[in-house]
């Protein structure tokens, strides 16, 4: 039967509070066990050894699995995310690449290289939707994946939405070019997106619409995953709420909303989600 499992993020756990107050990550992984999660998000590219060393155990010790997110600006810098991703038996490795070539042909190879080292090494890869990397721009990334059949992504719609800069409702041209994305996608990140802010809270009643249309992204998704997937696959789907400057803040610094209880919003429509397509119920 296939699967969903639903990550958080520990870059998300981070509160980043103007009167200095943090979590630790033994803090944030209880948190994240206590609350059902099925693993935590790793972001290989800004942690240094000694993080690495301290969060090691910490997936053991609350039975959670691993994701890694990398950064590489080389095309070899991917490697070490690739070792780090079978020390911790990551279940996949998304790629944000600071490699960033301006022209599309220029970038194929770049791509290409990325895929043959990770199955070189025995790691699986996808490459993130993102702004400020490879994937930077909807169009660039509909011309890759047209080009490199084995290209498979991670759907994190929120900077797509924000750099097209979409009008709501969504066109039917629009919307097409998002379902190409979701034909290739194999996990997906939740937040939520209007056309002006990378990240709404997802109680507010002004941003119920976005709100809206992006869990029918993700059921779209999911759908044509489901479709394609071996029958014992599983689905990740990351729930990651950054912090400030991703969040926004009042006058004083301070958050407008909980993100930890944003992001159990997020995942409990997630579920539902899922649970639909199980059952085959209506939406």
């Amino acid at each position: 039967m296939q699967k969903l499992e639903i990550f958080q993020s520990l870059w998300a756990m981070e509160l980043r509070r103007p009167d200095g107050v943090e979590r630790s990550y033994e803090e944030a992984f209880e948190l994240v066990e206590a609350a059902g999660y099925h693993g935590m998000a790793f972001d290989a590219g800004v942690s240094d050894p000694q993080i690495v060393k301290r969060v090691r155990p910490l997936y053991e010790r609350h039975n959670l699995g691993c994701l890694i997110t990398a950064f590489p600006e080389t095309v070899e810098d991917l490697r070490p995310a690739l070792h780090l991703a079978r020390e911790l038996d990551a279940r996949f490795v998304n790629v944000i690449g600071q490699v960033m070539p301006i022209a599309v042909d220029d970038m194929i190879p770049v791509i290409r290289a990325w895929i043959d080292m990770a199955r070189a090494e025995g790691v699986t890869i996808t490459f993130e939707t993102h702004r400020n990397c490879i994937t930077n721009d909807l169009y660039s990334t509909l011309q890759l994946i047209d080009a490199i059949p084995e290209m498979r992504l991670c759907a994190d719609l929120s900077h797509y939405l924000i750099d097209r800069e979409f009008w709501y409702p969504i066109s039917p041209d629009d919307q097409a070019l998002i379902h190409r994305i979701l034909e290739r996608s194999d996990s997906f990140q939740g937040r939520v997106a209007s056309r002006e802010q990378i990240q709404l809270q997802v109680d507010f009643p002004q941003h119920q619409k976005w709100f809206d249309l992006f869990a029918g992204w993700w059921e779209e998704g999911f759908s044509l995953w489901r479709a394609r997937a071996d029958d014992d696959a599983v689905l990740n789907f990351l729930c990651e709420l950054g912090p400030p400057e991703y969040a926004m803040t009042d006058a004083q610094g301070f958050e407008l909303s909980d993100r930890w209880q944003d992001a159990l919003v997020i995942r409990k429509r997630v579920e539902a989600i899922w649970q639909r397509l199980e059952t085959g119920m209506p939406g």
